[in-house]
C-alpha cells in the first residue's frame, strides 16, 4: 500500500471508537499504550458520521505531526456502534442515535482518504480485544463480555479469537429472549435482555412503577435507581431485584452454550455496586448446572476512558496475517 504515513513493521497504530456522542481517536502501541489522543463530539443528525471520523482521523495526524514529523502506522483500527459487516467493513444496521449511518462502507472510505490498511468492528467486540490483553480476558481463552450501557451489547471469545458469525453480528447478547411473551424491543423480538438490563430501560421501569403507584412523574436514570435502591427504596429494589433476575437468568443460559471460564460486565450499569454483580452471581449459580458453574468467574470490566479505542487499535495485531 503506498502512503507516506504506512509501514508493515510500525509498533503503533490508529485506534478510533465511535459512539453516538463522541468519538476518540488514538495512537496505540501494540501493548496497548495510548501516544496521542483527540476527541470531537459526533454531532449525529447534523453531519454524516463517516465524515466525522474522517475529520477526528485527520485532525489526530495533524496533532501527531507537529510534534513526531513523519511517524508511521501500521494501519487503522475502528470500533463502531451499530452492527458490522466485519469482512466489508461496512456498517449494516445502526440505531436512530446516528442516523443515516446504517449502509456506510466504512473500510472502503477510510482506506481511500489515508492509504492505510483498515479494520472495522462492532464497539464490544473490540472491547473485548482491550479485555483479552488487557483486563479481566488476559490468559483466558472462554470467555464472554456484557455490556450494559444504553443498550446490551455482547461479545464472545472461543479459544482466544472473537466469533464474528457469518458476517460479524455474532454476540448480540442484549436480544436473547428472557421472556418470549415479554416488553417488545426495538429489533422486533420481545422480551429481550435489553429491555430488562440496559440501563435506559431499568430507569424506564422504575418511572413505570412510579407512575403506577399514583407519584408524580419525575425525570430518573439509571444512576438515581441505583442511588434509590442502595438507600432501601422498595421500588427500586423490585427494579433491581427483577434486573438481577433476568440477567442471572441470561448468563445461566450463555454458560450452558458456551461454557465459559470467565463473564466481563461492563457498562454504565456495572457500576451499580457489589450489591449488583453478587446478585448476578447468586442467580446465575440458582440457574446452572453444578457441572457448568463451577470455576466460572463473573468479573467486573477493564476501567478507562480509552479501553473502545485502545480495542479497536489492537485489531491491527490481532488479524494481521502477516505476523
Amino acid at each position: 500500500m503506498e502512503s507516506a504515513i504506512f509501514d508493515p513493521d510500525s509498533d503503533y497504530a490508529i485506534g478510533v471508537d465511535i459512539g453516538g456522542t463522541k468519538m476518540n481517536a488514538g495512537v496505540v502501541s501494540s501493548l496497548g499504550e495510548v501516544l496521542f489522543t483527540v476527541s470531537l463530539p459526533t454531532l449525529a443528525g447534523q453531519l454524516n458520521t463517516a465524515d466525522r471520523v474522517t475529520q477526528t482521523i485527520r485532525k489526530l495526524l495533524s496533532e501527531v505531526q507537529a510534534v513526531k514529523p513523519g511517524f508511521r502506522y501500521k494501519g487503522i483500527g475502528v470500533g463502531s456502534a451499530g452492527q458490522i459487516d466485519w469482512s466489508a467493513g461496512q456498517v449494516r444496521s445502526a440505531s436512530e442515535l446516528l442516523p443515516g449511518y446504517a449502509g456506510t462502507p466504512l473500510k472502503m472510505l477510510l482506506q481511500a482518504q489515508f492509504q492505510l490498511p483498515v479494520t472495522v468492528d462492532n464497539d464490544v467486540n473490540v472491547l473485548a480485544l482491550t479485555e483479552k490483553h488487557l483486563g479481566a480476558g488476559k490468559g483466558v481463552h472462554h470467555f464472554l463480555c456484557v455490556a450494559l450501557g444504553t443498550g446490551v451489547g455482547g461479545a464472545v471469545v472461543v479459544d482466544g479469537h472473537l466469533v464474528h458469525g457469518c458476517w460479524g453480528a455474532g454476540g448480540e447478547l442484549g436480544h436473547l429472549s428472557v421472556d418470549w411473551n415479554g416488553t417488545p424491543c426495538l429489533c422486533g423480538g420481545k422480551g429481550c435482555l435489553e429491555q430488562y438490563a440496559s440501563g435506559t430501560n431499568i430507569a424506564r421501569r422504575m418511572t413505570e412503577r412510579l407512575a403506577a403507584a399514583g407519584m408524580a412523574p419525575v425525570s430518573i436514570d439509571s444512576r438515581e435507581v441505583f442511588s434509590r435502591w442502595q438507600s432501601g427504596d422498595p421500588v427500586a429494589a423490585e427494579v433491581m431485584e427483577e434486573t438481577i433476575a433476568v440477567l442471572g437468568s441470561a448468563l445461566a443460559s450463555l454458560v450452558h452454550i458456551f461454557n465459559p471460564e470467565l463473564i466481563i460486565i461492563g457498562g454504565g450499569v456495572a457500576e451499580a455496586g457489589d450489591g449488583f454483580l453478587n446478585g448476578i452471581r447468586r442467580e446465575m449459580a440458582a440457574r446452572t448446572m453444578p457441572s457448568m458453574h463451577d470455576g466460572v468467574r463473573i468479573e467486573k470490566a477493564y476501567r478507562g476512558n480509552w479501553s473502545g479505542m485502545i480495542g479497536a487499535a489492537l485489531q491491527v495485531w490481532e488479524y494481521d496475517e502477516s505476523s
